[in-house]
């Protein structure tokens, strides 16, 4: 009966129970090749927003340092005292200390006198203006410049001002 199948073209039975193992063998490799894109897909979206957070983290440690560096160049010891002279503090005399039982240890003195404030230094700018080539002085930063620019300022005069010129006198006459 077989081989009469086999001659007439008709399906055997072990063919008919091969088709449905075949199909599951292609679903399940069709579904783990879908599974592997979509966790090679969520693997990248991480990596990327790993590598955005890694940047954020270094810039946000730059800053820190920054700010780090600033605190310290403020608490250093010459910064606070140079700050408290700006504002008109003195360094305190012998301290005096109050029990528990209310007795006063050690003797008040007053604060010595603070020193007057010492003027500000002059700008770096104002100090590395070079000398005009007419000679001329140049004023200081923020005072009207008398004269305009390109023009010698006028010499000071002794003569009293108004009336007739004084007749120039030249050496050797």
């Amino acid at each position: 009966m077989k081989r009469l199948g086999r001659v007439l073209g008709g399906p055997v039975a072990g063919q008919a129970a091969r088709t449905p193992f075949v199909l599951l063998v292609v679903a399940l490799l069709g579904g783990g090749l879908i599974s592997l894109l979509l966790l090679n897909s969520a693997l990248n979206q991480g990596s990327f927003q790993l590598s955005k957070l890694k940047r954020e983290t270094t810039t946000l440690t730059d800053e820190e340092q920054a700010l780090q560096r600033d605190v310290d160049g403020y608490s250093a010891p010459d910064a606070l005292q140079r700050r408290a002279h700006e504002l008109g503090l003195v360094p305190g005399g012998s301290p005096v200390f109050i029990g528990p039982d209310g007795k006063v240890a050690g003797t008040a003195s007053p604060a010595a006198e603070p020193p007057p404030p010492s003027p500000p230094a002059p700008p770096a700018s104002a100090a590395a203006v070079p000398p005009s080539p007419s000679g001329a002085v140049p004023s200081p930063a923020g005072s009207p410049d008398p004269a305009p620019s390109g023009a010698a300022a006028p010499a000071p005069s002794s003569a009293p001002s108004g009336g007739a010129p004084q007749p120039s006198q030249t050496p050797g006459r």
